[in-house]
């Protein structure tokens, strides 16, 4: 998990009276943060400056983890780069009876649209419904304003395109059966489940990397726990593949110069 939450300030969600209680969502580092973990100051317009954790070593990982913070959600950016993302992120989320089955028959559609641009994209669960896809910029020109726009633009586009699957709206009435493209992720103020956090669901699911043949077979078997990891099975599939998100972190690409990703 390490190098996907290095230098990026971190929302997490906490549970200290387990996880049957109260959740909260903290940005802010707490009072009681001891001095040798890393904090990042990050403008966040009118809740101003707000002092966020930076999760750079296994010590402050440990230490979050006693805070029970079982979720990690960082940010977009690099905390010295808080205004460049390195990525285009995609979270599909699934409207009942819809489930992650059809999250992935939009997932394949999006790799495609992708590919025909001569750029790469990689998959993850979101560790709850649905599925998410990560398009690695690592540029330094990349702007909110750009990956906001483009994947909007996607995202209307997919759901011209395929109707009866595809929704971009929030509008809960809107999305029965449907899956949600949701790009309101590409945003500086918010921030996105990592790659192998733990989720605060009724199985301890992972947010976990997956290869595009698992994503084919899951849209052809329609079987929603062939790609449900808890956290012993993740390791294993380290253990086995390394890590399938890695280029995530390295690849280096540029959105096209079109209208809407001007």
């Amino acid at each position: 998990m390490l190098p996907h939450l290095r230098d990026r300030a971190l929302t997490r969600v906490r549970f200290p009276n387990g996880v049957e209680d109260q959740r909260f969502y903290e940005k802010r580092a707490p009072s009681h943060t001891p001095d040798w973990v890393e904090t990042a100051p990050i403008e966040m317009g009118r809740a101003g400056v707000l002092d966020f954790i930076v999760c750079d070593d296994r010590p402050t990982l440990i230490w979050l983890a006693q805070l029970a913070a079982l979720e990690l959600h960082p940010s977009l950016s690099l905390a010295s780069a808080p205004e460049r993302p390195t990525v285009v992120a995609f979270d599909l989320d699934p409207g009942p009876p819809a489930n992650i089955a059809e999250c992935a028959r939009v997932a394949i559609i999006l790799r495609g649209l992708f590919t025909e641009l001569g750029l790469e994209s990689f998959p993850k669960t979101s560790g709850s419904k649905g599925l998410q896809v990560y398009v690695p910029l690592n540029t330094p020109g990349a702007t909110y304003q750009q990956t906001k726009s483009y994947s909007r633009a996607v995202a209307q586009a997919l759901e011209r395109s395929e109707p009866e699957l595809v929704v971009s709206k929030q509008d809960k009435k809107l999305r029965e059966g449907k899956v949600l493209v949701d790009w309101s992720q590409n945003d500086y103020s918010k921030t996105t489940v990592a790659a192998y956090s733990l989720r605060c669901r009724p199985r301890p699911w992972v947010s976990t990397p997956l290869s595009w043949e698992e994503v084919e077979a899951l849209d052809a078997d329609e079987d929603p726990e062939a790609v449900r990891f808890e956290a012993a099975d993740t390791l294993a599939r380290v253990d086995e593949h390394g890590d399938l998100f890695a280029p995530v972190l390295e690849l280096r690409q540029e959105l096209p110069e079109t209208e809407a990703g001007s």
